[in-house]
């Protein structure tokens, strides 16, 4: 069974910056598309980072311009910058892998990390 390991939650202030990381195995990298997910308290579990067969990267659009999602391909990594942060970005965070495929990435995870926990307080 392959596991994605998620480091980097926590709290955070209003405004201030925090950075996710997951590290998976070569197996996975080969395989997956990466992507990192939420789930807010009371809310459904959304898409906020994904990476596209071709490595380009998608964004949820309460995310655009204060999220990047990057690959270290040698070291098995896809790490979530998240900066300017809002009460609205807590939540568990979760980093996923979709199948993929030769022209594009599967819509739903086929595997998921245990989760880390980013509080935003005002």
């Amino acid at each position: 069974q392959e596991q994605l390991v998620e480091s980097g939650g926590g709290p955070v202030q209003l405004g201030g910056d925090l950075k996710l990381s997951c590290q998976y195995s070569y197996y996975i990298f080969e395989r997956y598309c990466m992507g990192w997910f939420r789930q807010g308290p009371g809310q459904e579990r959304e898409a906020v980072a994904l990476i596209n067969v071709d490595g380009s990267p998608t964004y949820a659009d309460s995310v655009k311009g204060r999220f990047t999602i990057s690959q270290d391909a040698r070291k098995y990594t896809v790490d979530l910058q998240m900066t300017n942060l809002k009460p609205e970005d807590t939540g568990m965070y979760y980093c996923a892998a979709r199948t993929k495929y030769y022209s594009r990435c599967e819509t739903n995870p086929a595997y998921w990390g245990q989760g880390t926990q980013v509080t935003v307080s005002s």
